[in-house]
């Protein structure tokens, strides 16, 4: 059954559940733009990966950076080194526990060069609250708002701070698109809590013209195959709703979990 609010079900937003719905949602989206989209394009998933150390004592982290390979090249030991014993080590150090977490979005690429066309973030709460995860997403951002692609950006979290904007009207959720080569213009789509997901568009490539993606009809699709129902109804939303919505949402709680 599709979900039982008209817009963003607010219990979806809970930081145990997110990262499923997050893909969940994309994964959707991904398989009702395909038929659209023709076949001079394909969407593939793909995940930003960030590395943090753990700090034992607090339960805390910190962003260490990206994931990256490398390979360490060792110096060729001279006559010098030849006959030297190894050496015991005077102490033992543990190294801090790492946490990678993975965080997915949608790319639209050009099915013959393979050019990156048009990319869809959900955005995560690692995009939003201060610190290192944010500041390395803006930098991809100010990039990516600078190149040939495309770049449709949602916000289906209340919490943290939005995505910076010159005139950002008010609201619960948002929808920006915006289309290279319009220098700093963007379509936003502002939605409240108790508003409809919007339809929007989907930019591809001149001269093809955008294609739909009715967002309310992704998040219906993504939490009744998921089976959000069974669960998630077990905690509250995050952040609390205040009165006047927390009792607009809760008559559409399922009777079976209130």
């Amino acid at each position: 059954m599709p979900s039982p609010f008209p817009g963003m079900n607010p219990y979806l937003e809970q930081s145990a559940h997110w990262l499923d719905f997050q893909t969940e949602l994309l994964t959707v989206s991904r398989r009702l733009l395909i038929p659209r989209i023709g076949p001079e394009y394909f969407v593939q998933l793909d995940e930003h990966i960030y590395i943090h150390d753990v700090l034992s004592e607090s339960g805390s982290r910190h962003r260490v950076g990206d994931a990256d390979l490398s390979l360490a090249r060792s110096s060729t030991a001279g006559p010098a080194a030849r006959g030297v014993g190894l050496l015991e080590a005077p102490a033992i150090i543990r190294l801090p526990e790492e946490d990678v977490e993975e965080v997915p979005y949608l790319e639209i690429r050009d099915r013959r060069g393979r050019e990156l066309v048009t990319v869809i973030e959900l955005l995560s709460p690692s995009n939003k609250r201060a610190g290192g995860d944010r500041e390395a997403y803006l930098a991809k951002r100010r990039e990516l708002l600078r190149s040939p692609a495309h770049l449709v950006e949602l916000d289906l979290l209340r919490g943290w701070a939005p995505m910076p904007s010159a005139d950002r009207p008010e609201c619960d959720y948002s929808v920006t698109v915006h289309r290279a080569g319009t220098g700093r213009d963007a379509a936003f789509w502002p939605i409240r809590l108790r508003d409809r997901l919007p339809v929007i568009p989907i930019p591809l490539r001149s001269p093809d013209e955008a294609v739909p993606l009715d967002l309310q009809e992704a998040l219906n699709l993504a939490y009744d195959g998921a089976g959000y129902e069974r669960f998630i109804y077990e905690g509250s939303p995050e952040p609390a709703l205040p009165a006047a919505d927390a009792a607009w949402a809760r008559q559409f709680v399922p009777a079976s979990a209130r």
